[in-house]
């Protein structure tokens, strides 16, 4: 599927109403969606490209630790590079379940001190990307209504086109997001594209999976794009790159604290 369909596609689907019914077969592919394995104890490079609407770069660079901890995620960020950055940290718990709200934690060295995001923080963007706070954890499949749009391919691989709508105001403050379009591979299960309608305004937020690699018998986004436009003009967009990533490492549960963030790697 090429960008510009998808382009029209987002649009056709604009005039869709907030609420919409939940679909039994759109509901099961993102539950397999969710099941699909991201591996234990990871540890990565990541480079953050962040493009203005004029093509220049900054570059940032970050050193990346996952652990889970029961069905609890935790993950841990290191800026390295370049210096202005350099020691921000930042830290997610990212739980299971509705019971409790993830925990979120930016440490900032030139203040020198850890800020919590609250929850009304999280639609806003992290460290001037195209990505906000509230991707950087997984989403409760019980916050949403899904249907099935159609099928089509991407990239030579066959995908649904699934609508996701937040079931309620408090989500869509959380996520940032009005409603999307997931395009889902329907070989792997894995979200290759998708289409965001950012919440209060025109922009919509696109995400392109460019590359997708099998790591150790797990399959991860290793570059993805996220391109933030209004209409057809292009405001930024943020490259993420996922480097030397490795599975079932040894990660003290101290890497995944207040305290370790402050300290540094």
């Amino acid at each position: 599927m090429n960008p510009t369909r998808t382009i029209l596609i987002a649009a056709a689907l604009a005039v869709v109403p907030v609420l919409v019914a939940d679909e039994p077969e759109a509901r099961a592919i993102m539950e397999r969606v969710d099941a699909v394995e991201e591996g234990n104890h990871v540890v990565s490079d990541m480079e953050m490209k962040l493009i203005d609407r004029r093509g220049n770069e900054r570059v940032r660079r970050i050193r990346s630790f996952t652990k889970d901890r029961g069905e609890d995620r935790l993950q841990t960020m290191f800026f390295q590079y370049p210096p202005d950055v350099e020691g921000t940290a930042f830290l997610t718990y990212d739980y299971s379940g509705n019971e409790r709200d993830d925990d979120q934690w930016l440490y900032l060295p030139a203040l020198g001190k850890t800020k919590r995001i609250a929850s009304s923080g999280k639609s806003g963007s992290f460290m001037g990307s195209d990505f906000n706070y509230s991707d950087l954890a997984s989403r409760e499949l019980d916050d949403f209504n899904y249907s099935l749009i159609r099928e089509d391919e991407v990239r030579g691989e066959k995908v649904w086109i699934i609508q996701t709508v937040p079931r309620s105001r408090k989500v869509i403050e959380e996520t940032g997001y009005e409603k999307s379009l997931l395009l889902v591979r329907q070989d792997n299960y894995k979200v290759v594209r998708a289409v965001s309608w950012v919440k209060g305004g025109e922009d919509l937020r696109y995400l392109d999976v460019q590359q997708l690699e099998l790591i150790e018998g797990i399959w991860v986004a290793t570059k993805m794009r996220m391109t933030t436009k209004r209409g057809s003009a292009t405001r930024h967009a943020t490259v993420l790159t996922l480097s030397d990533v490795k599975f079932n490492q040894q990660l003290e549960d101290e890497l995944f604290t207040v305290h370790r963030l402050e300290a540094g790697l």
